[in-house]
């Protein structure tokens, strides 16, 4: 389901779970690397990507109305949960989105400090407005806090498909290169801040992003 390796100071954490959509395994597997990495000490920093041409399709909704049904809202509470703990993780953290980023699987790469997109194929895309499901309040903070208000607006109320190089013109990524790139320069863009204290590091992003934070710990609707 992940692989979690370092290679020097960064730490790699793939996703390799056909279309990673977030169900029960899969967020227990994602927090138990997580536990993992914040157990270590020394230089550090985190890069997560995907596998094939998917970095994540976001909540498994199949899973959601079959065995996870009786799990209601308390699982998209321990959603929103790993976004802000992803959001003021105590380590630098840039996402490697090597395929599509829908939905939860994009705010999952908007949690991150940085992204890096493949620019040839795949797409972040927020698509509520056409499978008819509701943000919660702090995905909608979240998706505020990183976009510009007129891409928010275009991305939650138009559910349009953005491929590498138009995520990068409208800010929602740092940057889109080739594919065989994506991952060297995520792990370069992570190796040169990996010597940050964690934390201040920590501190200061729990800081930045406060009322993010709050909204994504509120409690779904």
């Amino acid at each position: 389901m992940l692989d979690l390796r370092r290679e020097g100071d960064v730490y790699i954490l793939t996703m390799q779970a056909g279309e990673n959509r977030f169900n029960r395994p899969f967020l227990e597997a994602l927090n138990a690397a997580l536990d993992a990495i914040e157990r270590s000490s020394g230089p550090a920093a985190l890069v997560t990507t995907g596998t094939e041409k998917f970095y994540s399709n976001g909540l498994d909704l199949d899973w959601l109305s079959a065995a996870g049904q009786h799990e209601g809202g308390g699982f998209i509470d321990d959603v929103m949960r790993l976004l802000s703990r992803v959001l003021a993780f105590p380590l630098p953290t840039v996402a490697a989105i090597n395929g599509h980023a829908f939905a939860a699987g994009g705010m999952l790469a908007l949690a991150h400090d940085f992204r890096v997109m493949r620019a040839d194929r795949g797409f972040f895309c927020l698509p509520e407005v056409d499978i008819q499901l509701p943000l919660q309040p702090g995905m909608t903070a979240l998706i505020k806090s990183r976009l510009s208000p007129a891409t928010a607006r275009d991305a939650i109320l138009t559910g349009a498909r953005f491929g590498g190089g138009a995520a990068a013109q409208r800010g929602i990524v740092d940057d889109a290169v080739a594919v065989e790139d994506v991952l060297p320069c995520a792990v370069a863009r992570a190796a040169s801040l990996a010597g940050k204290d964690r934390a201040i590091y920590g501190t200061l992003k729990r800081g930045l992003y406060a009322d993010v934070l709050t909204a994504l710990t509120g409690g779904a609707a």
